[in-house]
């Protein structure tokens, strides 16, 4: 099957591309503003929080990077509803796990901004595994090509 317009996606698929998109672009402002902290920023942040912001290795920041761009183009190739939204997704949840596993269990993250840090990682998780699903079943379905 081929995504024509005899295969129109439901209406609910739309809402929740566009949901995600909004998701994604919302980690792709807090990746920049993280990539781009000022001096200025630093000195707000408090000691232990500055602490674990420069001890961050790069890696971490390249699997944030991959992360939320990666679940970013996934999101406008479902808008396109072009099929290679599933590599972009899994791609993005691979960078993601990467991510969060130093977060959770090589960092001091959770001992500094507490439980909220592993709530968002779950979450975070959660959302790109069903969005990798929703792009499996957008192919299964024809809605994407």
């Amino acid at each position: 099957m081929t995504a024509d317009s005899t295969n129109k996606p439901p209406v609910w698929f739309w809402v929740v591309s566009v949901l995600a998109l909004l998701w994604n672009l919302s980690g792709v402002f807090n990746y920049l503003s993280q990539a781009y902290t000022s001096v200025e920023q630093l000195e707000q942040m408090t000691q232990a929080q500055r602490e674990l912001f420069e001890a961050q290795p790069a890696w971490v920041t390249a699997a944030f990077a991959i992360a939320v761009f990666g679940g970013t183009l996934g999101c406008i190739a479902l808008l396109l509803r072009k099929k290679w939204a599933k590599p972009a997704f899994l791609v993005s949840l691979i960078a993601i796990i990467a991510q969060f596993s130093y977060s959770i269990f090589m960092s001091s993250a959770v001992e500094v901004y507490g439980n909220i840090a592993i709530i968002l990682s779950v979450v975070t998780v959660i959302i790109a595994i069903l969005l990798l699903l929703l792009a499996k079943k957008g192919i299964q379905k024809g809605w994407l090509a």
